[in-house]
């Protein structure tokens, strides 16, 4: 029978355990290893829906408004500061 005051990890004082980073990379690695065809096939679903949505959704809502207006930074600083202060003004 175990001793119950023992620490739970049994290492000796001579080694050292694997930093955060290795360990977290080594979960992910096995999980992934051990998926089954259903957990491949939701991972592959999220990452398809993930390119859509970050690659292909930012090109057509999110265009690049303010090199539409202007090309130079103080261009670009002027116009947004008189957006807020025109917003402010109507929103008065």
């Amino acid at each position: 029978m175990k001793n119950m005051k023992e620490p739970l990890n049994n290492t000796d004082p001579g080694t050292t355990q694997p930093g955060f980073w290795t360990r977290s990379w080594h979960l992910y690695r096995d999980g992934f290893r051990n998926l089954s065809t259903t957990g491949r096939a939701l991972w592959i679903l999220i990452l398809v829906k993930l390119f859509v949505m970050f690659a292909i959704l930012r090109v057509f809502f999110f265009p690049n408004y303010l090199n539409t207006h202007t090309d130079s930074d103080e261009g670009k600083s002027d116009f947004v500061a008189e957006q807020f202060v025109q917003r402010v003004s109507d929103h008065n």
